[in-house]
């Protein structure tokens, strides 16, 4: 006879996962609207960049818009496995992000590196004002976030340096 684990049966009720409560998913919505406007944001600098090294971050730009895009896909998803509604609405997006407009027009390079690097910030900002509470419910979900603040704050830091000097 086979040692006993010591376990016994749960019931079908008992399996029902983990839900997320209603601060925890409000947290997550704030930061995918962040995520989705940063990719707005940058897909709209990307587009009107101008002037002295236009192609270096017009090609940096679409790094910065793939992983704000696919981040906000990350934490979407991982909203919908916690049994919570995410809403990457236009008008939600618009009502409900924290970062900054972003000017219309063509910009030239050594602005939009400011703008950018602000709005890569302010998006690490929210991750970060959201995180305690978050890995306070649930750590797994607080793993994905260091992950996007890592990539976040790296290129914070690549697209900064193209306006700094020593």
């Amino acid at each position: 006879m086979p040692a006993s684990s010591g376990g016994s049966r749960r019931s079908e009720t008992d399996a029902a996962g983990f839900t997320a409560s209603p601060q925890f998913a409000e947290a997550l919505q704030q930061i995918v609207v962040d995520l989705v406007e940063l990719h707005l944001q940058g897909k709209q600098a990307h587009w009107n960049l101008v002037g002295h090294n236009f192609r270096d971050l017009h090609l940096q730009l679409d790094q910065i818009v793939d992983d704000a895009r696919e981040s906000a896909d990350t934490i979407a998803e991982r909203m919908r496995a916690l049994a919570t509604v995410p809403d990457g609405r236009s008008d939600t997006v618009a009502a409900t992000t924290t970062l900054p407009a972003f000017p219309a027009g063509e910009v030239n390079v050594s602005a939009v590196v400011d703008l950018v690097t602000t709005r890569l910030r302010t998006t690490v900002d929210t991750l970060r004002t959201h995180h305690d509470r978050i890995d306070n419910e649930d750590p797994s979900t607080a793993d994905l976030l260091h992950a996007i603040i890592d990539c976040l704050e790296k290129h914070a830091w690549m697209v900064s340096a193209e306006n700094r000097s020593v």
